[in-house]
């Protein structure tokens, strides 16, 4: 039997490179989680990491849903007409400046978006009475009634918002839909960040 003094020089060399080459792959094993950990996971995303989305090819009264901290994010491109239709229902509104709601202070304005005269619309799309997704409206009907001129209805309990996401009286609603920081990425506005609002050059005109 040998001893451990009379181990071959041969067998011994073998089993130390043997040794730093499983060290090598296995530090390489443990790198591969660590860098992925650096870039945004779907929990930091959900958590409310940004949302980058392109809206250069959204057409004018359509409406695009995108997910932002595990919510609908609703982007809307109004119309001319519609535009003026939010000056004509003023009367009929709970909050019509927006003093009780939520917005950043760009946003505060009749049209709720960061230019006051901007037709994109960037709103949370979660009723403000519990929870749930009101539906985009633009044709009155029995259940919006028949002076209806667009935005959005709530079917679980009725509440109604206009064009601009702002509440109608005599609804379980207590305020205006929700405008989330958001800014434009380039200066043809074809690109939305949701979630950081940090840009100077996007303050509000």
């Amino acid at each position: 039997m040998h001893t451990a003094d009379e181990v071959n020089p041969d067998r011994r060399r073998f089993l130390t490179n043997s040794a730093t080459v499983v060290g090598v792959v296995g530090a390489g094993f443990t790198a591969v989680p660590f860098l992925a950990s650096w870039s945004p996971s779907e929990r930091a995303k959900a958590a409310g990491a940004p949302v980058e989305v392109d809206i250069s090819k959204l057409e004018e009264g359509a409406l695009l849903i995108v997910e932002w901290r595990g919510k609908p994010v609703w982007i809307l491109k109004r119309k001319q007409n519609m535009m003026a239709s939010l000056s004509e229902v003023t009367s009929e509104l709970r909050d019509p400046d927006s003093d009780e709601s939520v917005q950043p202070e760009y946003a505060k304005n009749i049209h709720r978006s960061r230019d006051s005269q901007q037709a994109v619309l960037v709103m949370l799309g979660v009723c403000t009475h519990l929870g749930c997704s009101p539906k985009y409206r633009i044709e009155p009907d029995a259940e919006v009634g028949p002076n209806w001129k667009g935005g959005f209805f709530c079917p679980c309990h009725g509440s109604k918002f206009d064009l601009a996401g702002r509440v109608f009286k005599n609804v379980p609603a207590p305020t205006n839909l929700v405008i989330p920081p958001y800014k434009y990425l380039d200066e043809a506005r074809t690109r939305v960040l949701i979630g950081d609002d940090s840009q100077k050059q996007q303050e509000a005109a």
